[in-house]
């Protein structure tokens, strides 16, 4: 699809914060592609609902592990036109305490975070070191930067995310693209509201609330703006003070 906006691609866009993160981009004017794995429905409904308010947007499905997946889907798009602004939110948990994880828990974690930033980012980088402008935020987690029993798998995941983030940031400066990377803490969604409860919350945040998906989206919608060009390479944390 054509189009003389920018585009914003948003890994992990159908539900819960990556959904959030696409209508913010919308409303900044971004031709937001909506990116699911498989649920090619729940993509559509943020789309159409983007579109409903004037936006604009297309759904993507793609397992973000698939090397060869990820291309047939984008390499058609880029080129038409490069996708400038990425978001990579494809991230997802299998929790447990180390001496009982499995091989499979490790390795599936670290293949989404890791191994799909790699995919996806790879794929958008020639065309968007070619016309000299990009936004790449990467979203991590306050995991990676305290620890969190349960989650070696998932921490040293978003720990990598943000070596990457780093690295990148120092090769691509110079080309006026900008790589960082957003720690978030407990956010209000349909994932965490089984897990923590208003006590907990106010135990562990001092703030005493936990974010919003809105917030997230918010400095998403920052770090991809003309705003933030001599930002780079930073991780930025959004947790209420949790660290």
């Amino acid at each position: 699809m054509q189009t003389s906006k920018r585009s914003a691609l948003v890994t992990g866009g159908s539900g819960g914060i990556g959904a959030e993160i696409c209508q913010r981009l919308a409303r900044d004017g971004y031709h937001v592609y909506v990116h699911a794995n498989t649920a090619l429905d729940k993509a559509q409904a943020v789309v159409e609902s983007i579109q409903s308010q004037g936006g604009s947007a297309q759904a993507l499905a793609f397992d973000v592990t698939n090397a060869e997946a990820v291309a047939q889907v984008l390499l058609p798009i880029l080129e038409e036109s490069p996708i400038q602004i990425l978001v990579n939110n494809a991230g997802i948990h299998d929790d447990a305490v180390f001496p009982g994880m499995q091989a499979e828990q490790w390795h599936k974690v670290i293949n989404v975070s890791v191994n799909g930033f790699f995919n996806v980012t790879h794929a958008l980088m020639m065309p968007m070191i070619k016309t000299r402008w990009g936004r790449i935020i990467n979203v991590s987690s306050v995991a990676a930067i305290t620890g969190n029993r349960g989650q070696v798998n998932y921490s040293a995941a978003k720990g990598a995310l943000h070596s990457a983030t780093k690295s990148l940031a120092l090769e691509v400066a110079s080309r006026s693209i900008t790589v960082n990377a957003v720690a978030p803490g407990i956010i209000a969604t349909s994932m965490t509201a089984d897990v923590f409860s208003k006590d907990d919350i106010a135990k562990i945040v001092p703030m005493k609330r936990a974010g919003t998906a809105t917030e997230v989206a918010d400095l998403i919608g920052f770090l991809a703006s003309k705003q933030s060009a001599y930002i780079t390479g930073q991780i930025i944390s959004i947790n209420g003070g949790m660290a």
